[in-house]
């Protein structure tokens, strides 16, 4: 048996560690999963079903060489949800996106946390743009999308997920130039 050796990065923020999913998150994302909360992030989900979500998601680190990050508190150790970077087949372009656990909502963490993984996207893996798919009855994500900088570009007929919306990141570029440095 050949074992698969994936170089995820750990990120640090000053309230979050962004580190590699792993098994141990499972609970917490199989209990989110199960709520209504997921509805806007392809659930409910059964148990099974998420279990297979968390392998995609380090299948992603694979294939691309970057994805999604388990993410959590610093201060606790609590796992908060997984922020990163994502562009499987049928996504238009690579995306942004969040997903924060039913207690970790509010707290700003999503846009803590999309911020590291959106500087990683640009200064590491050399990104020029990035968007973010959000359902259209998604405020909440609206909300961090916005907090971001990021702006309504255009509504996207997904596959599998319907009518959703593309939110356009700033660019690297916008970033410096605009005065957002802060957000980078």
């Amino acid at each position: 048996m050949v074992a698969l050796d994936l170089h995820i990065p750990r990120l640090e923020t000053e309230r979050l560690v962004l580190r590699a999913p792993c098994e141990a998150d499972f609970q917490a994302e199989a209990e989110f999963f199960a709520s209504d909360a997921s509805r806007y992030v392809g659930g409910p989900k059964r148990p099974d079903e998420t279990w297979r979500m968390l392998a995609l998601l380090l299948g992603h680190w694979a294939m691309r060489g970057y994805g999604f990050w388990g993410v959590e508190e610093k201060e606790t150790g609590a796992y908060v949800g997984h922020v990163g970077l994502w562009f499987p087949h049928s996504w238009p372009e690579p995306e942004i996106g969040w997903t924060l656990m039913n207690n970790a909502t509010g707290k700003g963490y999503a846009t803590e946390a999309a911020l590291a993984a959106r500087a990683h996207a640009y200064d590491i893996l050399g990104w020029d743009t990035a968007i973010s798919l959000i359902d259209p009855a998604n405020t909440a994500s609206q909300a961090v999308a916005r907090r971001l900088g990021a702006a309504f570009d255009h509504t996207y007929e997904h596959p599998e997920f319907g009518t959703m919306h593309i939110w356009r990141h700033p660019g690297p570029e916008d970033l410096v130039n605009g005065g957002m440095e802060a957000y980078a």
